[in-house]
């Protein structure tokens, strides 16, 4: 009889600790864990000393946005002068789409494959501020394409709608 008692203790025992050890995991998993489904709050950057020393250092008039309401968020920026004098500037929109605008005097074909994620040119255009953008819809973003910039090429693409890119766009000054 004791042999028999001992054995129903033992497995009494592993049961209770596996349960314990169940409630402890879903105490873990509820409250020790984030789950938070939003994405994350995205940081601004000071783009400024960065966006001088590209004018200083490039070979072509160099683009900013001025006068962009504050819901803009800059939230990237490089020049990379041994990079075919590429300059990228990256905004989070008002309503959290993504719109960059990217300079380069590498070959054209190429530069605006990378900088629009493999949009395709469409037939439209469009006047914005004087000069003549063409669209590129397709691939990961869409794009409005200034070619006509002395000595280089000039992007806005993104995930935003065309009226954000335009948006931006009209906000650009070449300095």
């Amino acid at each position: 009889m004791a042999g028999s008692n001992g054995k129903q203790k033992t497995t009494r025992d592993m049961v209770l600790s596996l349960v314990l050890i169940g409630i402890a995991a879903v105490a873990i998993y509820f409250i020790g864990i984030p789950h938070d489904d939003h994405a994350p709050d995205l940081q601004r950057v000071d783009y400024q000393v960065e966006l001088d020393t590209a004018r200083r250092a490039a070979s072509y008039p160099v683009a900013a946005p001025e006068g962009l309401p504050s819901t803009w968020k800059a939230t990237s920026v490089r020049f990379q002068g041994e990079d075919g004098d590429r300059w990228h500037l990256g905004f989070q929109t008002p309503d959290s789409q993504y719109v960059q605008i990217e300079q380069s005097v590498q070959k054209r074909a190429g530069f605006i494959d990378q900088a629009s994620q493999g949009a395709s040119a469409t037939r439209r255009t469009e006047r914005i501020d004087g000069r003549t953008w063409t669209r590129y819809t397709g691939g990961r973003y869409d794009a409005l394409v200034l070619e006509d910039t002395p000595g280089s090429t000039t992007v806005v693409a993104g995930t935003a709608s065309f009226a954000e890119l335009t948006k931006m766009a009209a906000a650009l000054t070449m300095r």
